[in-house]
């Protein structure tokens, strides 16, 4: 028989395209924020760990709702936690353009409220960066679920790029500028838009996504792992027959019966084995906090969180600047279609180890650029000619080199990689994981950049990305083409 008549295509691909959308979310919500730094700044005059702490604090905020998204998931339905974070967004994203529904405008307090808004936020991107690829890998047929799973990494990547090219938009049409800065790149103010200033409409715009995300849902159905977990067999019949051959579905639901082996909610102590007498965590599971970590190490985030500040450390205007990292999120996107079309031909683990080199070469080559950094009159690094041209190829080809390799791989395989029985226990640690790694990430590059500059930081990450060459060796193994049941 041919493959193509084991499922129905059309189907699953409507109904992961649109569970994927919570990655558009994700993405979104993390770099939205790219633009506004310089107003932040001003507007709270936050010292550079503050400033740090405003963006990572969303990274913060995703740890804790990525560690408990796969209980809450287990319990109350994955399309019920994708709903709950659709309106998590759309009100993060009115209360971080107006900080002052429980503040007095113009307060130090206004920090502290954005900061709440924009911790609420990341827990609705915590538990989509879990519930989602988990819903995708559950809906789809194995033959197709690398390409499916990729749709969240496309999906996050989409977001940035969305984000930052709305962000670009707006300045645009208030001049070009967020703030206005002196001839020595101090902020005297921030720009404004009609009755708002612009940094608040970057934050605002994702209103539009949020609600429609949370509309499109209602169309979807329950991922029948968990219908079948929940003992709701006619359901989980009537799903899987819409996505596969009804032929082979009676079969299907036998064995996610076998493999779930328990209806109990996943408990952290299933991820622990002993060996010799001794109780520790399960190999596996060490592997996805690795792959994890490891996601968020060699620095992506700092290119998405904080380009335009990074490129106006170098001399760029805040127009130019935002342009760069609209360039670099549109490299993303395109890269990561590259990744879909490849993952379940080549496999999961040639992917994550060009990638890893490219990284390690492309970070490398930028850590030089930047310590080498002429100097202005004012003190400033100054990045001209050449030296530009190449940093910014460099960083666009890095970006390029993660978004078709670790962006999307380290996604399906902690989808994947986990049986049933320990999935949602592990999903969650390995979310832990990596939210943990980003904030680590994103809270010290502002001191970072202040204190050892741009090279030293680059060449922390050039570090990790060597690392991670080792690690894709020694440690990971394929998942291609294999079902959930036989993981």
């Amino acid at each position: 028989m041919a493959a193509q008549k084991e499922y129905s295509l059309a189907y699953a691909l409507l109904i992961s395209c649109t569970a994927a959308l919570g990655g558009f979310l994700f993405g979104f919500d993390t770099a939205v924020i790219n633009g506004t730094m310089d107003a932040l700044r001003f507007k709270f005059s936050a010292s550079d760990a503050q400033l740090g702490f405003a963006v990572s604090i969303a990274v913060l905020g995703a740890a804790a709702g990525a560690f408990s998204a796969g209980a809450l998931a287990s319990r109350f339905g994955r399309r019920n936690v994708m709903m709950a974070s659709s309106l998590i967004f759309f009100a993060s994203a009115i209360g971080c353009g107006y900080p002052y529904f429980f503040t007095t405008s113009g307060t130090a307090a206004n920090f502290i409220e954005f900061v709440t808004w924009r911790a609420l936020g990341g827990i609705g991107i915590g538990a989509v960066s879990i519930i989602v690829p988990a819903y995708i890998a559950e809906i789809s047929p194995a033959a197709l679920r690398g390409r499916f799973a990729s749709m969240q990494q496309l999906a996050i990547v989409g977001g940035i790029f969305v984000a930052l090219l709305s962000n670009y938009f707006i300045a645009q049409a208030a001049g070009g500028e967020v703030v206005t800065m002196d001839a020595a790149r101090n902020i005297t103010g921030v720009v404004a838009l009609g009755r708002a200033e612009v940094w608040q409409w970057m934050f605002w715009i994702e209103c539009i996504p949020a609600a429609l995300y949370g509309i499109l849902l209602i169309f979807i159905p329950e991922s029948p792992r968990h219908l079948v977990a929940c003992k709701q067999y006619d359901k989980a019949v009537s799903v899987l027959g819409k996505v596969l051959n009804p032929s082979i579905v009676a079969q299907k639901i036998e064995d996610i019966k076998k493999s779930l082996k328990s209806d109990t909610v996943p408990k952290f102590s299933d991820l622990l084995e002993k060996v010799t007498g001794k109780t520790r965590l399960a190999p596996i599971v060490w592997v996805g906090i690795g792959i994890a970590a490891l996601q968020q190490f060699v620095g992506i985030n700092v290119i998405f969180y904080y380009s335009t500040i990074l490129w106006e450390s170098v001399g760029f205007t805040q127009e130019k600047a935002m342009f760069t990292s609209v360039l670099t999120s549109a490299v993303s996107v395109g890269s990561t279609l590259i990744a879909i079309a490849l993952v379940d031909k080549i496999g999961r683990k040639p992917l994550l180890l060009a990638g890893s080199v490219g990284m390690f070469v492309t970070l490398g080559l930028m850590a030089a650029i930047f310590a080498m950094a002429g100097i202005d009159d004012h003190g400033n690094p100054v990045l001209e000619g050449a030296a530009a041209l190449t940093a910014v190829i460099s960083a666009n080809l890095y970006a390029a080199f993660f978004a078709f390799s670790w962006g999307p791989v380290c996604w399906i395989m902690l989808g994947e990689m986990f049986n049933n029985r320990i999935r949602g226990a592990a999903l969650a640690l390995g979310g832990l994981s990596q939210w943990l790694s980003n904030f680590a990430i994103t809270t010290t590059f502002p001191i970072l950049l202040a204190k050892i500059g741009l090279g030293g930081a680059y060449g922390m990450y050039c570090f990790f990305a060597f690392i991670s060459i080792f690690f894709v060796i020694s440690k990971v193994k394929e998942t291609k083409g294999k079902e959930l049941e036989e993981m």
